[in-house]
């Protein structure tokens, strides 16, 4: 694997961007007067994007630019293909394929004008035409699935990464958009792999260049790493000093560890308390999950979860806890079988919410506690999703060590690659639930 130094950050290659007509499929390539292309992946959003800045000149089309004579008015098909100076390219396999969804002129003389374009995917354009009716009865993860792939709903070909889920749960879509679908799923969905139910739960639904991902959160963060990253001040203006083991040189590097308790226990990050009701047995009973007793049974990126002061527990029975949620036992809603299977199941729960809620809630919020952005040269072999191994340096006046604390395993929330007509950059949003440096930039069980 060849090294990313700054001298890969030198313009990459565009090799293909084509725009099809909307009436009479005439295509027109825009490469000539590209002056920025921007591609962006995150673990939060439902589709990959672009935006794209070119110079749109008055001879293109029939003596015309290309917004007026193809004309561009919006759901254009455009194929794209950009590879960096690794040569891994993005829209090669699978081809890369993107609709417009808004179209901004930037500028007009004469004789061209300057037009930005982005673009979505087209199940990202398809949600907002596709409502939701049907029943589905089993495993959440064949759910996915099926609202992914079924011709009736998103009818996706794209290559599909999806976790297994140990949990069912059944439901009818009530006129809901498959997108917001999948991620209400997201949050009820515990890992047969790689979480315990009652400790752990919470997925995402994202997509990347190679397809739609449905993973856990405790899986993303027990992945091995893609690569490591390394940013010191090293004079080394090229990168060509990186040291053994390490893929990369970052050019920016900065921390956003920004500590604010109050929020944090607003939102329930570390101690929740669910209140359990049954309206029909009138059962009552209230359930204090607690990061701090389950941390064993995580995936952690780093050694451990922020430690909180011990002089803020509350030692009273069900009182420790800052954030409440209220919730009516799902018991016997619509139940899978014949009449005589279903009057069997009517008192089994649908969806286990002292096992599942609010430990997702905790684990979102928990993801969150370390941030760092970066930039490197471009790189396209990242997707959002991976596991890089970043290291930086030390803040001391006596050692050139790398930081122990936030150095070490983390993943890419978000990713935006930037190709102008002079250079190439990858900016890297990345994100962990822990603090403390596990193993090292060659092998993370060191």
């Amino acid at each position: 694997m060849a090294k990313q130094s700054s001298k890969n950050a030198e313009t990459s290659f565009i090799e293909r961007l084509d725009i099809i007509s909307n009436k009479g499929n005439q295509r027109v390539s825009i490469l000539d007067g590209i002056i920025r292309l921007m591609y962006y992946e995150s673990i939060l959003e439902d589709s990959v994007k672009a935006s794209i800045v070119f110079v749109d000149s008055g001879n293109a089309v029939d003596g015309k630019t290309v917004l007026e004579g193809l004309p561009i008015v919006g759901q254009e098909k455009v194929y794209l293909k950009f590879t960096d100076n690794n040569e891994v390219s993005i829209g090669k396999k699978p081809e890369l394929i993107l609709y417009v969804n808004k179209v901004t002129p930037i500028s007009d003389d004469t004789t061209k004008s300057m037009v930005r374009i982005d673009l979505v995917s087209k199940e990202y354009i398809l949600n907002e035409k596709i409502r939701i009716n049907n029943r589905f009865d089993g495993k959440i993860s064949n759910h996915i699935t099926k609202i992914l792939t079924d011709s009736n709903f998103l009818g996706t070909e794209k290559k599909l990464d999806i976790e297994e889920t140990s949990n069912n749960f059944n439901f009818i879509g009530n006129n809901k958009k498959p997108f917001y679908v999948l991620n209400w799923l997201s949050k009820k969905s515990v890992s047969s792999q790689n979480q315990k139910l009652g400790d752990s739960a919470g997925y995402f639904f994202y997509e990347t260049s190679d397809g739609f991902k449905f993973k856990s959160i405790d899986g993303l963060l027990s992945q091995e790493k893609k690569k490591s990253i390394l940013y010191n001040q090293t004079p080394d203006s090229r990168g060509d000093k990186i040291p053994p083991g390490y893929d990369a040189k970052a050019l920016e590097f900065n921390k956003d560890n920004r500590i604010d308790v109050q929020e944090k226990l607003k939102m329930g990050a570390f101690s929740t308390r669910t209140i359990l009701f049954d309206p029909f047995s009138c059962y009552y009973e209230v359930i204090t999950p607690n990061a701090r007793e389950v941390e064993s049974s995580l995936k952690l990126a780093g050694k451990e979860l922020p430690v909180l002061n011990d002089e803020f527990n509350q030692s009273n029975f069900n009182k420790d806890f800052s954030r409440t949620t209220y919730c009516l036992l799902d018991k016997g809603t619509i139940p899978q079988g014949n009449t005589k299977q279903q009057i069997e199941k009517s008192k089994e729960e649908n969806f286990e919410y002292g096992q599942i809620l609010n430990q997702s809630i905790m684990r979102y919020n928990q993801l969150f506690s370390s941030k760092i952005t970066i930039t490197i040269s471009g790189d396209f072999s990242l997707k959002c999703g991976d596991a890089i191994f970043v290291d930086g340096p030390e803040l001391s006046a006596e050692t050139k060590d790398v930081d122990k604390r936030s150095g070490g395993l983390y993943i890419i929330a978000d990713l935006c690659h930037y190709i102008s007509t002079k250079e190439t950059y990858t900016k890297l949003n990345l994100v962990r639930d822990s603090f403390g440096r596990v193993g090292n930039h060659t092998n993370r069980n060191s």
